[in-house]
């Protein structure tokens, strides 16, 4: 059995901060973030990005895979701190927590890797872009989505909810990790490069000048924009796209949920990419 250095007190500073990293206001002055639970810690541990330190409760102690990650986080220079169930309980966020979270900072990523880090063989980029998507559900959604079909990077814009918080990370499921996501860019600058770089702006929308999903270039570099869950995409992205589709529907639903929306089109841009 590994031995771990205990916190015990409720006073400690590092019980306090991952306290703390659950609201936005701490998130962005410390710009480091929470990643909680054993999957999402061991994804994140396997990851390149940067790592404060880690809280593991009495009871995940007993956990071989917990224990297992908290070896790896020792592998990788990351200090681990052991405390009991109900001081861990004090620093988490989840209502069930499983007794492992790990302190994290942020990674910037740049344009260049947004537009070359392409999972799969196709060498054209392929962007989602969020354009001021505020669930946090949806967003980590959208993320997990955009990793499991291949997108180079995914771009939020202003506007578009805090992607570092504790519902986002969850939802991602860890794929957070495995993408470049850029945070907080102005719309005009997304357009200057994409036209920069000849990437293709398609926006969701639903006018007379939309055309089915199904009917767009996706195989060409391209950046999928998706928008607000009440008012969809904002009216300057769609004036700027450079192409705007619908995803047609035949029951009574009015909409679907942008979650949903993004896994059609991002999966019709695998399928296409993916026959050539």
């Amino acid at each position: 059995m590994i031995e771990l250095e205990r916190i015990e007190s409720l006073a400690n500073s590092k019980i306090k901060l991952a306290a703390k990293l659950h609201t936005n206001k701490y998130r962005k002055s410390e710009n480091l973030f929470v990643a909680e639970g054993v999957r999402l810690v061991e994804m994140a541990a396997q990851s390149d990005w940067p790592m404060e330190y880690a809280l593991i409760s009495d009871s995940a102690m007993n956990n071989p895979r917990a224990v297992a990650v908290v070896e790896l986080l020792q592998e990788k220079g990351c200090p681990v701190y052991q405390v009991s169930d109900q001081l861990y309980n004090k620093a988490a966020d989840t209502v069930t927590p499983q007794g492992l979270l790990l302190v994290m900072g942020y990674r910037i990523f740049t344009w260049q890797e947004v537009l070359n880090s392409n999972s799969n063989d196709a060498s054209a980029p392929l962007i989602a872009v969020m354009d001021a998507v505020q669930d946090p559900g949806n967003a980590g959604n959208i993320i997990r989505t955009a990793d499991a079909m291949g997108c180079s990077g995914v771009v939020c814009l202003e506007g578009a909810t805090d992607i570092f918080a504790d519902k986002v990370v969850r939802s991602s499921m860890g794929s957070i990790f495995n993408i470049p996501v850029m945070t907080g860019v102005n719309p005009d600058e997304l357009i200057d490069v994409c036209h920069d770089n000849e990437v293709t702006l398609i926006a969701t929308a639903v006018d007379e000048t939309a055309v089915r999903h199904y009917l767009a270039d996706y195989v060409s570099p391209c950046a999928i924009i998706f928008g607000n869950e009440g008012n969809g995409v904002s009216a300057k992205m769609l004036e700027d796209s450079d192409q705007k589709v619908f995803i047609p529907m035949t029951g009574k639903a009015e909409s679907l949920n942008v979650s949903a929306a993004a896994a059609i089109l991002l999966y019709e841009a695998f399928r296409k990419r993916s026959i050539l």
